[in-house]
């Protein structure tokens, strides 16, 4: 018999766990001399009440459903990937590649062609680390952690020596053609009586994360290759004896975690940027792990977090601008949600467990 409900681990103890990392946050904010009620109607101001924030807050989210779906793929297969910012850094590279090289006529064309150059540079980026933990056993954890340094240097020697144009200053490619740029939001929805998303970066590349959630949660529950990902990362002696090769396994989930990863390129560098630029991930790789956690390795999950995150990213934002409370607080806001929903889970799981046994409420 578990001990308690599906809805109860799903919801439930993220909510609470939300909710103390939310106090003490608050704690933090009052001890700084500010007012935690009026920092939190400021963040919600900013980042939700107007459309301009939303265009932000979704731009975001966009970057973390990406990051938080390449960390829960991983997950499932019982690998902790946490090299998504290299991956990412990488399928930057794959998407200017795509847009400054390939004469493309529209931007749809152009989309098609960077989401499989992303997604196919983020998945070359992850074979390595890949290869050497099912051939070699080396460390999942060290050797992701290792390429994202890699990437960097591979990025910055890429954009300084070879893709910089001529004259150029800073470290980044051409800008793109203006038939690869991506339709934003204020593109899409603003009127001439009612300008929504004024000068926000969201894009249609939301509705690229969106889908894949969708597309990741028919693979992970509703395929024979996320049933074997699944039983491996249950129990790979079972695997084992089931006939699934802990290889194969282990460089196919890695492939698709790096994929995903490098689609994040699509939203900022092709979206956003409209070039490829040092530093444009900005450490959403690394976010990506707290929002695989906070939902569950869940496609769901993963977008209800990732829409925390990017209201965190958008309101933390607002406070730097219009208060004396400093950006990096936002970074302990993000610290303290990890803490409470990864490290700090058994601390609201067990009481919850104990009062739904106690009231009979576990499932068989």
């Amino acid at each position: 018999m578990d001990r308690m409900p599906a809805w109860a681990d799903a919801v439930l103890v993220p909510l609470i766990s939300i909710l103390l990392a939310a106090l003490v946050s608050a704690l933090v904010i009052l001890a700084i001399g500010e007012n935690p009620v009026e920092a939190l109607s400021l963040m919600i101001d900013g980042a939700l009440m107007r459309s301009t924030g939303w265009g932000y807050t979704l731009y975001y989210t966009t970057n973390f459903i990406f990051t938080g779906l390449c960390v829960a793929v991983a997950f499932h297969a019982r690998m902790f990937n946490i090299g998504g910012e290299g991956q990412a850094m990488i399928g930057g590279l794959g998407v200017a590649l795509a847009c400054l090289f390939i004469p493309w006529p529209h931007w749809t064309l152009a989309l098609v062609g960077a989401t499989v150059a992303a997604a196919a540079f983020g998945a070359a980026w992850a074979f390595v680390p890949a290869y050497l933990q099912a051939r070699r056993g080396s460390h999942i954890v060290i050797t992701t952690i290792m390429f994202n340094f890699i990437a960097a240097a591979v990025l910055n020697y890429v954009l300084v020596n070879i893709l910089r144009p001529a004259g150029a200053m800073d470290p980044a490619t051409a800008s793109f053609p203006a038939a690869t740029h991506l339709p934003t939001f204020q593109d899409m929805f603003a009127t001439a009586g009612n300008p929504l998303f004024r000068g926000s970066p969201a894009n249609i590349t939301f509705f690229i994360a969106v889908l894949a959630c969708v597309l990741v949660w028919l693979l992970i529950w509703r395929t024979r290759l996320g049933y074997e990902i699944r039983a491996f990362g249950h129990s790979e002696s079972a695997a084992r004896y089931a006939g699934i090769s802990p290889v194969r396994i282990t460089v196919l989930a890695m492939l698709i975690s790096g994929g995903l990863a490098g689609l994040m390129a699509i939203n900022t560098t092709m979206g956003e940027a409209e070039r490829l630029v040092m530093n444009a991930t900005e450490g959403a790789g690394f976010i990506g792990i707290a929002v695989a956690l906070m939902g569950r390795s869940h496609p769901v999950g993963v977008f209800l977090a990732a829409l925390l995150f990017g209201f965190l990213y958008q309101g933390g934002a607002e406070l730097a601008l219009w208060t004396n409370i400093p950006r990096e607080l936002i970074t302990v806001i993000q610290a303290l949600v990890i803490l409470f929903t990864g490290a700090l889970d058994n601390m609201v799981r067990m009481p919850l467990e104990r009062i739904f046994m106690a009231f009979g409420k576990g499932t068989r």
